[in-house]
């Protein structure tokens, strides 16, 4: 029987949760403002390279990090790299071109498709746990809204917490073998490089003071947010994470009232609040199957 986490470990990881929160709005904002001067596979590439660069310094810097620093599973590093990398491309562009709400409360659509997969792949699923998933995906049905033409921001924000949901189920493992800096860093470096693949045809160097503000952000922000997001899963259980990670919607909601003058529709609630209440309703879900187990 599996050993139930100490209350200590969870409250560490709901800290690390609301960092992660606080960090991706910034970052999610970022983009936006970037996304006017650059094209997001570029915003994506010069993230990430940045990004590495940082992570070999520190690493050149502390011989503790580089003491610590190990894949024992280069092929799970590999695989959960490319993930992100492939979901950072459809988030990025999504932030640019929809709502910036409504792609918050999809992407939220990630531990819904890690169910799903988890069922493809032979897992018994149950009458309450299809009813969650068909309440999740008929919440983002009505953010997306049929009715008018639909946007490939929409489809964009779907595939990103399709392959995010992914790599989110290997995170947990990852950094418990290996160790927070060294996940982080191989999916910063896998990203960097499917995102330059992407890129090739709009290659560009970042130009004004206004772009490389929104970078500078955008780059501080997300390594925060990567680190944040795996110590999180690392300490506690996705039941206790979930409710803190929905209060994103919250800041990004006023973060592009603020500074893009944007009012999110009145079907982008209505849709979060399914959707929300369908993930919460599925972690709580998974948890009690793992109790039993």
């Amino acid at each position: 029987m599996r050993k139930e986490p100490q209350v200590f470990e969870n409250w560490r990881g709901m800290v690390w949760a609301f960092i992660a929160v606080l960090t991706a709005s910034a970052m999610s904002i970022a983009v936006r403002g970037a996304s006017f001067d650059l094209d997001t596979r570029l915003i994506v590439f010069h993230r990430f390279a940045a990004g590495v660069v940082i992570l070999i310094i520190m690493a050149a810097l502390s011989p503790k990090i580089r003491s610590e620093l190990r894949f024992s599973d280069p092929k799970g590093h590999i695989i959960r790299g490319v993930l992100i990398g492939v979901s950072t491309l459809g988030g990025f562009y999504a932030l640019a071109n929809i709502e910036l709400a409504a792609a918050t409360v999809l992407f939220g659509l990630a531990p819904i498709f890690a169910v799903l997969i988890s069922v493809v792949m032979g897992q018994p699923i149950g009458i309450r746990r299809i009813m969650a998933i068909a309440a999740g995906f008929i919440g983002a049905i009505i953010i997306i809204d049929p009715r008018i033409e639909l946007e490939l921001g929409m489809l964009s924000a779907l595939g990103s917490a399709f392959f995010f949901g992914m790599a989110l189920a290997m995170s947990r493992g990852l950094a418990q073998r290996d160790g927070t800096f060294s996940t982080l860093f191989s999916s910063a470096v896998l990203t960097m490089i499917v995102a330059g693949i992407a890129s090739i045809p709009v290659f560009a160097w970042p130009t004004g003071a206004s772009l490389w503000f929104w970078m500078w952000i955008l780059i501080i922000a997300g390594l925060a947010r990567q680190f944040a997001d795996i110590e999180a899963y690392k300490y506690a259980e996705a039941a206790v994470l979930a409710p803190i990670f929905y209060l994103r919607l919250i800041f990004i909601s006023i973060g592009g009232y603020l500074l893009f003058d944007e009012i999110p529709r009145l079907n982008t609630w209505i849709g979060a609040g399914i959707v929300i209440g369908a993930t919460l309703y599925m972690t709580y879900r998974e948890r009690q199957l793992e109790k039993a187990k």
